[in-house]
């Protein structure tokens, strides 16, 4: 009994919902009692052919209806003017078309048939259930202005129109027109309806297109209004026929109101959607022209920092020297070094690049076929926002640093910095990648083959590296044996000083001194961080030293044989020759010094200059405060004293154990031997000054 009471109590409770008018509700309300008819779209409908058919008969029937109000004294011959096309529609909409014929007139009747539908098509998908009602709508104005009239029969054509009432639309014109202006405005809502169907059937994320999460709570709404409208309207058609004296319900005024509101929030949205998907397109075509199509440094350019909106690239790019704007085409067929970073904290990158670009423009001019001037660097600098104090900080670097390269002003295009972000792997630290002129990304961050190894690293492609690195392995190889303190010190790319010899006072002094370049370095106010730390060789344990040179001396003869069993010429060669410097630079009486960044070696020095240079570090630290690496301002102030505190004496080098075949074979003079003779060592002794 309580059951049955409840239940009655719903329905009347709903039935009151129903009745009430539509044009008091909020959308909230209209999204609450619609969503309650939806259920799960396991109905199919063939939406698309369905919509052509119902399109072609509403706007027809427009067009017939505009000609009507125009000339409404010609009305019959309008008619006989038209041809018909009949098409059979489904029981489902007839029995639609029959509901909403049957509707009372009034928004609450209207509204109560409207639900009903919603009801009946719970199981189809939004656009569906619209699309269904304008087809059943489509059905009764189709039959109210396409009557199978011919012109073959004149008396059956104007007895039919005289029977259906059409003689008398005349007398209902103003009412016909703002009845027709309603429907073009529900027509309208239709095409947004399936252009909303269309967005949200391309498969794109609602992260990525977050305002189709908007329409998604939008929709039902609208879809609500489009059936109501085609209720309503379709119960106005039988109106039209009746005489102009019978009291009869109109179309309420707030129609227009409402779907001109309805058209204009939902047409922002999906241009909203629109937008982002062309956003999401435009990021889609420039990431394939950077990572597959770009076949030309131009085109990879182009994709990454012009915008759309912004073509000409004369406003894009300046020359950081003379800031003159340039063009995009100044990089065809040239080598770009892309220096990607914030504006803050980039002073070492900015010595290293400097540096770079000046030892480009040195002697050799082309080195394994890469010419230095097809060489370019373009900064991007990345900010949150260009606001006045980044665009000061900008300005001020440009004109402070006098950048020998190019750099690409405010840039702030979206697609590019995510791009950017996700190609180079940029997530705010400075990144230095190289690309070809084929557009090839070779190397995803140049910045530790330059750092480590300068303008020795060029042309800075990823096999640089290791090519480079493999030529110091036998010698970093041998340290690390002795000690795997110096595999540590390597690693952290430190400026390394390892020393010996046999002076022992030499020794201390140099000890002493390199103790006191240490702090002296740390307490220098410069714009980057330099660390510096030393190894003796021999310290802790004596007994290493010969064995170290032992191993060096079993290198070069080993490196013979590697050559000729067809290793790797060009890091053998160079191995090789690095090898007999450093067995050479062991004679020197006082003492000898290798000065290293990490794996790169950059300098091999005798013992009194090299201790010199340390000691006279005032003389040279300016330098460092001009954004000259350490290095280099060490090997140019040691280069220009060498001379003077270095004796010029000839080398010797006296190899044991080298391999025989190094010279000619030499015969036994024993006749009855004749074998070849073994060579137990080889003397290296500079003829220079000697008579012939």
């Amino acid at each position: 009994m309580n059951t049955q009471k409840s239940g009655s109590s719903s329905n009347v409770l709903q039935g009151k919902t129903l009745l009430q008018n539509p044009f008091e509700f909020s959308d909230e309300q209209i999204l609450d009692n619609v969503y309650r008819t939806h259920f799960h779209c396991v109905e199919k409908c063939d939406v698309k052919s369905l919509h052509t058919v119902a399109s072609t008969v509403i706007n027809h029937s427009i067009q017939i209806t505009d000609t009507v109000i125009q000339q409404a004294s010609q009305l019959s011959e309008r008619f006989r003017e038209e041809t018909i096309t009949s098409r059979q529609l489904t029981a489902k909409l007839k029995r639609i078309a029959c509901q909403m014929v049957c509707t009372s007139r009034g928004e609450h009747y209207a509204n109560h048939t409207t639900m009903l539908i919603l009801e009946q098509l719970k199981a189809y998908s939004w656009d569906a259930k619209a699309l269904i009602v304008q087809a059943a709508f489509a059905l009764e104005y189709g039959k109210f202005l396409y009557h199978p009239l011919t012109r073959q029969h004149e008396e059956s054509e104007k007895s039919l129109a005289d029977l259906n009432g059409l003689l008398v639309i005349q007398q209902n014109i103003q009412h016909l027109s703002f009845f027709n202006s309603v429907v073009k405005k529900v027509m309208q809502v239709i095409e947004c309806i399936t252009e909303w169907k269309r967005l949200t059937s391309a498969g794109y994320d609602i992260k990525d297109v977050p305002t189709l999460a908007e329409t998604l709570h939008e929709i039902p709404v609208v879809v609500y209004w489009a059936i109501f409208t085609f209720v309503t309207c379709t119960g106005q058609i039988d109106d039209f026929t009746t005489d102009h004296k019978v009291n009869k319900h109109e179309l309420s005024k707030n129609f227009e109101n409402k779907l001109d509101l309805i058209l204009r929030t939902f047409r922002e949205h999906l241009e909203m959607c629109s937008t982002e998907i062309g956003r999401i397109e435009d990021y889609s075509r420039r990431k394939n022209i950077i990572i597959i199509t770009g076949k030309d440094i131009v085109k990879v350019l182009r994709a990454l920092i012009i915008s759309t909106e912004n073509r000409d690239s004369r406003h894009n790019v300046i020359n950081g020297l003379t800031l003159e704007q340039v063009k995009i085409e100044e990089f065809k067929k040239k080598h770009v070094l892309l220096f990607i970073s914030e504006l803050e904290h980039i002073d070492e990158e900015i010595q290293l690049l400097k540096s770079v670009y000046e030892k480009l423009k040195e002697k050799p001019r082309e080195v394994e076929g890469y010419r230095k001037e097809d060489f370019k660097i373009l900064w991007i600098p990345i900010v949150d926002e260009w606001n006045e104090d980044r665009r000061k900080t900008l300005e001020t670097k440009l004109q402070r640093t006098k950048f020998g390269w190019y750099v690409v002003k405010h840039f702030n295009f979206a697609i590019g910095i995510k791009l950017i972000k996700e190609v180079f792997n940029y997530s705010g630290k400075p990144v230095i990648p190289l690309i070809s002129p084929e557009g090839k990304v070779e190397n995803i961050d140049t910045k530790q083959i330059i750092s480590m190894w300068g303008i020795d690293g060029f042309p800075f492609r990823t096999s640089d590296h290791t090519r480079l690195t493999q030529q110091w392995n036998w010698f970093w190889s041998e340290m690390t044996k002795l000690n795997p303190r110096i595999g540590d010190l390597i690693e952290e790319d430190r400026y390394l000083f390892i020393y010996g010899g046999s002076d022992t006072v030499w020794i201390q002094e140099f000890t002493t001194a390199i103790e006191k370049l240490k702090r002296d370095v740390e307490t220098l106010s410069l714009q980057i961080d330099i660390t510096v730390d030393s190894y003796q060789l021999g310290r802790e344990d004596p007994k290493i030293v010969p064995r170290f040179w032992i191993a060096i001396d079993s290198l070069l003869a080993s490196r013979k044989q590697q050559i000729m069993k067809g290793g790797n010429q060009g890091v053998q060669d160079f191995a090789t020759t690095e090898i007999k410097r450093l067995l050479f630079l062991k004679q020197d009486p006082k003492g000898w010094v290798i000065l290293s960044k990490g794996y790169n070696v950059k300098l091999l020095g005798h013992g009194q200059a090299m201790s010199r240079t340390v000691k006279d570090l005032s003389f040279w630290h300016v330098k460092l405060h001009e954004e000259v690496s350490f290095d280099v301002a060490f090997k140019e102030y040691y280069e220009s004293i060498k001379d003077k505190t270095s004796a010029k004496k000839c080398e010797h080098s006296e190899i044991s154990n080298y391999p025989s075949d190094i010279l000619a074979h030499i015969p036994c003079p024993n006749i009855e031997c004749g074998r070849s003779m073994e060579v137990t060592s080889v003397n290296y002794r500079c003829c220079h000054g000697l008579d012939p």
